[in-house]
């Protein structure tokens, strides 16, 4: 009973922040359990964490609608442990869009990518819908690699924001068009069903611009200058996508430059099971996207010139552990929503020049500090 009463106070202000959003919206708290096999975690040496060594390479991964309350779900399912909440750079995220004080994806994606907060549902443009440079498009003159990586379509708002300029997040065969002239020379997200449902135009002039493979380990991928690799499915059947193309895009980037490399990871499915109110769901796809984590950390612990960034596109569901039992992978959470929520979500970082990344800021911050790191350029927000 006195374990009940301690929840009361968490989700009556999870439903004060959403009835202030909505007042029209009745909010009912929801409630979900699950039993998680573990998977253990990795944790670094920390020998260049936080030093002042050259970046060359940076890997922002993004969990779509992961908030506190699904890092803490997973972590405890998982014996008490991620990769993520391994390591020593932790910070906190506002999410809020020029147009409104819950951000969808678009509008944060926008400003990950960009430096530059927009309107909700804006890609790649300002609030006067005039478009905006993306991280890729900075670095990629500069002679940088640039990918992305999501379990969502490729036209999905986060992944779109990094290459695509659309004044709406649902205009898919125009977001899927900007493709080829973008500055991408990695991308892989769902499906192949997606891509051959587009126009045949649009197909033609992707093909003609990158290979394109269904298969990881299509001959075609490794004497490719660009490549667009589309798995049949970003499901819940996909297996070890992620963690496994996470891999396959940092090993394609590396040896395209010299230079360096950008790559954007999202693990897009937290965010569609906190819509459901999925909690066994939201749990899976946080581990999930903690293995990603693993193999872009142990890439950096080798390489030694990489920067890893790990936080999220806005809150979903405003989630809430209520119990855990760690050494059996039980965990049980409430959800007070079906929506985004404006909480600030969590941040993690390794690797040099990471303490740059501690304390609280804007997501539109994150995409400026990685701008000045890797030009030694300062990007000012146009406010």
């Amino acid at each position: 009973m006195y374990k009940k009463l301690l929840l009361l106070p968490a989700l009556l202000c999870a439903a004060l922040t959403l009835s202030a959003q909505a007042p029209n919206t009745e909010v009912k708290a929801a409630a979900g359990e699950t039993h998680a096999i573990h998977q253990g975690s990795y944790t670094p040496s920390f020998a260049v964490d936080g030093s002042h060594r050259r970046v060359r390479n940076v890997i922002l991964l993004i969990g779509d609608g992961m908030g506190v309350g699904a890092v803490n779900a997973a972590m405890y399912a998982n014996g008490g442990e991620l990769t993520m909440t391994k390591l020593r750079t932790v910070g906190f995220v506002r999410t809020q869009s020029a147009d409104n004080f819950t951000t969808d994806s678009a509008a944060s994606g926008t400003a990950y990518a960009t430096g530059q907060k927009t309107n909700n549902g804006y890609l790649g443009m300002n609030p006067a819908k005039e478009v905006i440079p993306n991280i890729p498009e900075i670095l990629a003159p500069l002679g940088y690699a640039c990918g992305v990586l999501s379990t969502d379509d490729l036209n999905g708002a986060t992944p779109a924001a990094f290459f695509a300029h659309q004044p709406a997040r649902g205009m898919k065969d125009e977001i899927w068009a900007d493709l080829p002239g973008s500055s991408l020379l990695f991308a892989s997200a769902g499906t192949q069903a997606t891509f051959e449902g587009l126009p045949f135009a649009t197909q033609e002039e992707i093909r003609r611009r990158y290979t394109v493979v269904y298969d990881p380990d299509d001959d075609d991928a490794n004497d490719s200058e660009r490549l667009l690799y589309l798995p049949k499915t970003v499901t819940l059947d996909r297996g070890d996508y992620l963690p496994a193309t996470t891999e396959m895009a940092i090993e394609y980037l590396s040896e395209r430059s010299r230079k360096g490399f950008f790559l954007m990871v999202e693990g897009a499915r937290i965010d569609k099971c906190e819509h459901a109110n999925d909690f066994p769901g939201a749990v899976s796809e946080t581990l999930d996207f903690d293995k990603a984590i693993e193999a872009a950390v142990r890439f950096a612990e080798r390489d030694g010139h990489t920067l890893v960034i790990i936080s999220a596109d806005h809150e979903t569901g405003a989630t809430i552990l209520s119990k855990a039992e760690p050494g059996t992978g039980y965990a049980r959470g409430i959800f007070a929503s079906k929506g985004h929520t404006p909480m600030m979500v969590p941040l993690f970082a390794y690797g040099p020049r990471s303490r740059e990344f501690a304390g609280t800021q804007e997501n539109s911050d994150v995409a400026r500090k990685i701008l000045q790191i890797l030009t030694g350029k300062k990007y000012l927000e146009n406010k």
